[in-house]
């Protein structure tokens, strides 16, 4: 009898458990904007960068580029201002650009002050994303692609890529 009704439960929990469509609840509102990036030097890289809204109402940034190689690890930043001013200051660093993959991702909840930004908040900003060949030396100045982001993706003053400003450096 314990057998039976051994078996009769492991049933009906493998009948429930087959009947269970629950989807798994994302970490997405759905909201998301994309902004193309543009080749900002001589090396043939462009892309996307992609911003999303999670539930907690931050912001979860894709930047995805194309031509990139290697181990190298590019950095990438968010200046305010249309992508043509030169001298802008890092409004906030993302995670770098792994070569090989050609993949950024991060969840951006603070900005490089340390004051707390939405998702909202950054897709009204007048402001620009820059990926960088190096973090240090000479090539630091060297743009591999870039584009304006909220309010500026409006704005197509930049010329193309040899109208890119000049990051400030740090």
């Amino acid at each position: 009898m314990k057998k039976v009704f051994g078996l009769m439960m492991f049933g009906l929990l493998l009948l429930a458990a087959c009947q269970d469509n629950d989807q798994p609840a994302s970490d997405f509102t759905g909201n998301e904007a994309t902004y193309a990036l543009l080749q900002g030097s001589q090396y043939d890289i462009d892309g996307t960068v992609t911003i999303k809204e999670k539930n907690d109402g931050s912001a979860f940034i894709v930047v995805a580029l194309s031509g990139t190689e290697g181990d190298i690890q590019h950095p990438v930043h968010l200046h305010l201002g249309n992508i043509a001013e030169p001298g802008a200051d890092v409004y906030a660093s993302l995670t770098p650009v792994l070569g090989k993959t050609g993949i950024s991702e991060t969840h951006l909840t603070k900005l490089a002050d340390e004051s707390a930004i939405t998702y909202k908040q950054l897709i009204e900003l007048v402001a620009c994303v820059k990926v960088h060949l190096a973090a240090s030396g000479p090539d630091k100045d060297i743009v591999l692609a870039g584009g304006n982001i909220g309010k500026a993706s409006t704005d197509d003053s930049s010329g193309g890529r040899l109208g890119f400003g000049v990051c400030k450096s740090e």
